[in-house]
């Protein structure tokens, strides 16, 4: 049964946010995800730990006493997040940046930052480690503002704790501010619908065969249901929670492991779930989400394959925006559809869109939806909507034109015919020659030219007419030049100058 707007958005409730930690190696991150995990995850039996997936939830008791799930992603470092500047943010909703007080900001600091700003997570600093006799957490704090990180109460609104990852110290603290950022970004799901997400992980079991971690970012997750995930599918017969324990359902934000994949699917790759056999392999024919899967094709080297989804208010419309935009289409520039279809640009177009930073959303007579428009402020994926066809194709001929491959060209600027050789020293050599078209220049490139076959390339260093030193030499005239070349230069050859063009 298809849901009508308003009893999806009756449906909706805040969930709990999924956090990664990143920063510098040996700042900390690994003993505070350690802590965190130890002190409050439940279910603690004897081997529950050890069985943990990448990514595990802990409770934490908000400012009114109320149990607050929150999601860890494990290893700070994996494959789904690391791509998150191509992805978006399809993985994690907020982001701790670890900093040492004994070390400050060091570069891994800062790469960690960057990668923060581009998938536009709302993020915390924690300043860690300031149990250490050298640490210097104001030091820290002005290092962090002299590299673009404004704290609070330091010229910026970025929340910040100092804590010990070691000791415990204000972990607190910290899990509070997590609860509280989450609560001003407003982070919901509807456990009303099926669920999707994305893949965290996936590898081969001997004994199980090939099982994935799966985050669930909304919806239900029934066992006995099934999920498509790229060009694979699953039952759901064997489901996990992070501990390792078979569970019967699972919702947002909760981790999970699934058992039996018929391939590998792809780290940061997105996930739906259907409820019958049915409809998860006419998903797969035809593409997630009753995609229209356009005929495969293989990029030729040098050509520029654009991925596009086109999201229009009724099928025939479709179809005509996708012959239009493949007039477009030029022998380096290609299109390559990765969905098409009816309905508003939702949050799964998005998602999609968001695994190839080059990927656009063109929608026809259709707008896109306020949570889709709330997750692509952290996306950031192109998307474009229009009433007029044609400014579908005014637009997109200036992004052909901007996308088009640039290649390197190399253009003559001048060439000297080599008279005479006067002298040589070691890897330096004086000859006389005349500029027989446009002009020698001093300090440039030169092709060395004999029977109009290249022998190799030199540097002139030096230009003089009549004996006066010369910035270039134009054509019609004689000149000497010292050469700096590994070939030895003779009577007869040419000296062409060049210079490399971007086209």
């Amino acid at each position: 049964m298809v849901m009508s707007k308003e009893q999806t958005q009756s449906n909706t409730i805040p969930r709990a946010p999924v956090v990664v930690v990143m920063g510098h190696i040996d700042h900390g991150k690994s003993t505070l995800l350690d802590y965190i995990r130890k002190s409050n995850v439940v279910e603690k039996e004897t081997g529950g730990i050890t069985q943990h997936l990448s990514a595990y939830e802990v409770t934490h008791k908000d400012e009114h006493g109320k149990d607050r799930g929150i999601t860890f992603l494990d290893t700070p470092g994996h494959e789904a997040f690391s791509g998150m500047r191509e992805r978006g943010a399809a993985t994690a909703d907020i982001a701790i940046l670890v900093v040492s007080a004994e070390d400050s900001v060091k570069a891994q600091t800062l790469e960690a930052f960057k990668t923060i700003e581009e998938s536009k997570v709302p993020y915390i600093v924690a300043i860690n480690k300031i149990d250490k006799p050298g640490a210097n957490i104001e030091k820290t704090k002005m290092d962090l503002s002299e590299k673009g990180i404004y704290l609070e109460g330091f010229g910026g609104d970025v929340p910040f704790v100092e804590i010990s990852a070691k000791q415990g110290t204000n972990i607190d603290a910290l899990l509070d501010l997590i609860l509280l950022v989450a609560d001003l970004n407003g982070f919901t799901g509807n456990p009303t619908l099926p669920a999707e997400g994305t893949i965290i992980e996936a590898h081969r079991d001997q004994k199980r065969g090939i099982t994935a971690t799966l985050l669930i970012k909304n919806g239900t997750l029934k066992k006995g249901m099934y999920v498509v995930a790229g060009g694979t599918m699953v039952p759901t017969r064997i489901l996990e929670n992070f501990l390792g324990k078979p569970i019967d359902e699972a919702t947002f934000s909760s981790p999970i492991r699934i058992v039996g994949f018929d391939q590998m699917p792809k780290a940061g790759a997105t996930f739906t779930s259907y409820a019958s056999k049915k409809e998860a392999e006419v998903a797969l024919a035809t593409g997630v989400r009753g995609i229209v899967k356009e005929k495969a094709f293989e990029a030729a080297d040098g050509v520029k394959v654009i991925p596009i989804i086109i999201k229009t208010d009724v099928m025939g419309t479709a179809d005509a925006v996708w012959k239009e935009i493949q007039k477009l289409e030029l022998d380096d520039v290609k299109f390559k559809v990765l969905e098409k279809t009816v309905g508003a640009i939702s949050e799964g177009d998005i998602r999609l869109a968001s695994s190839d930073k080059e990927s656009i959303i063109i929608g026809f007579n259709v707008k896109i939806d306020s949570r889709a428009q709330d997750l692509n402020e952290r996306a950031g994926v192109e998307v474009k909507t229009f009433d007029i066809i044609y400014h579908i194709a005014d637009y997109l001929k200036v992004i052909v034109e901007t996308r088009k491959p640039r290649f390197q060209v190399l253009e003559t600027t001048g060439k000297l015919r080599v008279l005479k050789v006067f002298n040589k020293t070691k890897e330096r050599q004086v000859v006389g020659g005349k500029v027989t078209e446009g002009k020698i220049t001093d300090s440039e490139k030169v092709r060395i030219l004999r029977r109009d076959f290249e022998i190799g390339q030199a540097t002139i260093v030096g230009l003089e007419r009549s004996k006066i030193k010369a910035r270039e030499v134009e054509e019609g005239a004689e000149c000497g030049i010292l050469i700096e070349s590994k070939v030895e230069i003779a009577g007869g050859d040419v000296l062409e100058g060049f210079t490399m063009v971007t086209k």
